[in-house]
């Protein structure tokens, strides 16, 4: 028998009974989509866990006021970094730029609309460590913090929901009754793993200590953040920076760091890893309907084998060999499996791409896994299912065979 004859005998076999046929196929329909749509889910929560720390750069390092948590306890004093601090560190050869970072909640008011937001007291380098980029205006120098100008970036969500112009360069906000010249208005960037991006009052970190806060420690920070250049081994600035820290703050050898410093590297690479076993797990998971499917062929054949009795014993009274009856039930096993899979990859690759568009707001990533396990599926798990029913057909005796009613 050519293909042809193959594919047509086993179409017939199949279209014989639509619907035990067609809940067979649903339930690999089923599996398939089930997996496509969980790869379709870990990858989305990959990259957007990627997208929200790239945002920062592989080649940020932030360094955090106060000890590590022991037990769920963090000890140390909070008050442990200093301006001074962050501009030794700013001096270290692979550090291209640098800034301390005092965060606030702030309410602000525009005329008679207000809004809560974060307020972020900082140093001009913040704009390359953060990778800002302004959309009008500019942002303030290293002489607005000397001076605790009264001078304000702020996002484009803050301008939107203070109803401010278009180009609000130039108007004032008020902060706790202080008035604040807007000079800059960043960019939309969205949301990163530190919190929106684009709801954010920015101002000299001076202006936010002496004029704000009014604080008895002046000089402290609870953050520094930094850029280094590209090329740098982090782990090496990472070193320096510890003993840089611990010889500035007095910290005897056997005592504890005052401080914690996060690689951000390090921190993309374990959510890779972490996205990564999630995705297998979300797969796996998956892949049980896909097993419930396979049992299922393998049930149909073998009910199939079992009406058919008589007509395998007329097959192999006028020449049919063994490997001829074999071929014929894999052949229907395996077309019902990739009729399964083929529909189960098109429904999961349009739901996932058309609730992650279009009702969840996400750009889907579209993998070629998807694709390798249809195809896969198609294979392996018809042959895995028709196998047994294949092997009782052809062993039946014809003479037994042909007294079957």
């Amino acid at each position: 028998m050519t293909f042809n004859d193959i594919l047509k005998e086993s179409w017939l076999s199949i279209s014989g009974n639509k619907i035990r046929s067609f809940l067979t196929v649903l339930g690999i329909v089923i599996g398939v989509m089930a997996v496509v749509i969980m790869v379709a889910v870990g990858e989305t929560v990959s990259k957007q866990i990627s997208d929200q720390f790239s945002s920062l750069g592989t080649n940020t390092i932030m360094i955090r006021a106060g000890a590590a948590q022991s037990a769920g306890v963090r000890t140390g004093n909070r008050q442990t970094l200093t301006m001074q601090d962050a501009e030794f560190i700013g001096q270290l050869p692979d550090v291209a730029s640098y800034s301390p970072v005092q965060n606030a909640s702030a309410q602000v008011i525009y005329g008679n609309q207000n809004w809560a937001t974060s307020m972020v007291g900082v140093y001009p380098g913040y704009e390359q460590v953060q990778n800002l980029e302004m959309k009008y205006g500019t942002f303030f120098n290293q002489s607005a913090v000397r001076n605790a100008s009264t001078y304000a970036i702020i996002g484009p969500q803050t301008a939107e929901e203070l109803n401010m112009p278009e180009n609000p360069v130039g108007e004032i906000i008020r902060i706790q009754n202080t008035p604040l010249t807007v000079i800059g208005v960043t960019k939309e960037r969205g949301d990163s793993a530190m919190g929106s991006q684009d709801d954010m009052v920015i101002i000299p970190i001076t202006t936010l200590k002496k004029r704000l806060q009014g604080s008895r420690f002046p000089n402290s920070v609870s953050m520094i953040t930094l850029k280094l250049n590209d090329g740098a081994d982090n782990a090496l600035v990472i070193e320096q920076i510890t003993a840089l820290l611990r010889e500035r703050h007095n910290l005897a050898d056997d005592a504890a760091d005052d401080f914690q410093i996060m690689d951000m590297k390090q921190v993309m690479e374990a959510m890779d890893t972490v996205t990564g076993y999630m995705t297998l797990l979300l797969v796996a998971i998956a892949a049980v309907s896909l097993l419930v499917g396979s049992i299922g062929i393998m049930n149909m054949m073998l009910v199939s084998v079992a009406e058919r009795t008589r007509e395998i014993g007329i097959r192999k009274a006028i020449g049919a060999r063994e490997r001829h009856i074999i071929v014929q039930f894999l052949s229907e096993a395996i077309l019902i499996s990739f009729m399964g899979s083929m529909a189960g990859l098109l429904f999961g690759v349009g739901l996932s791409q058309g609730i992650g568009r279009f009702v969840m707001g996400y750009n889907v990533p579209f993998s070629v896994w998807p694709v390798i396990v249809s195809v896969s599926v198609a294979v392996v798990v018809g042959l895995a299912s028709g196998v047994m029913p294949a092997m009782k057909a052809a062993k039946l005796n014809p003479i037994d065979s042909l007294r079957y009613e």
